[in-house]
């Protein structure tokens, strides 16, 4: 049993069936911000204001990945890449959307984008509580590399994470 839109329980085929109708993922870009606006207030409580999403979009320097379903953007991952560093600074998939695999997906593009880019490594920060993220990055070989006390607006602790992109 799985969730698929709409929040209801059901057979992992019709979860397949779910999933094939997403597209991408695709660069993200100027044209996608109202769509970042909406997945970001949906997935993270809005994070980012759209003056900061103007320059996540604009920024060559700033790679993002997204994936749609019809119009709606269900999944995105975004960085910024710092000499030969990706600071991964989004994931986010719609409530909705979760436990589908979308997650792995935006996150494996934006990790090849990177290393398209001759990014050597990659960091992020991830929420101490947050079980589903850190499973996540396990699952690419993020390890622990300290903390930040206090990181989250709610004065949750963040975990700063490494992953060695060259193996």
């Amino acid at each position: 049993m799985a969730r698929v839109p709409g929040g209801e329980e059901t057979m992992c085929s019709e979860c397949t069936e779910a999933v094939g109708m997403v597209t991408g993922p695709a660069p993200l870009s100027l044209a996608d911000l109202a769509a970042c606006l909406k997945l970001d207030q949906q997935a993270l409580g809005g994070l980012w204001t759209e003056s900061q999403w103007r320059t996540e979009l604009q920024e060559a320097s700033r790679p993002g990945v997204g994936l749609w379903q019809g119009e709606a953007l269900v999944a995105m991952a975004c960085g910024w890449l710092i000499l030969d560093e990706l600071h991964i600074t989004v994931v986010a998939v719609a409530p909705q959307w979760r436990r589908l695999g979308l997650g792995q997906q935006v996150l494996a593009a934006l990790l090849a984008e990177a290393r398209g880019r001759a990014a050597s490594r990659a960091t992020l920060e991830v929420a101490t509580g947050n079980g589903a993220a850190r499973g996540l990055y396990a699952r690419f070989g993020f390890r622990d590399a300290g903390i930040r006390r206090g990181y989250y607006r709610s004065g949750e602790d963040a975990l700063i994470q490494w992953l060695d992109l060259r193996t």
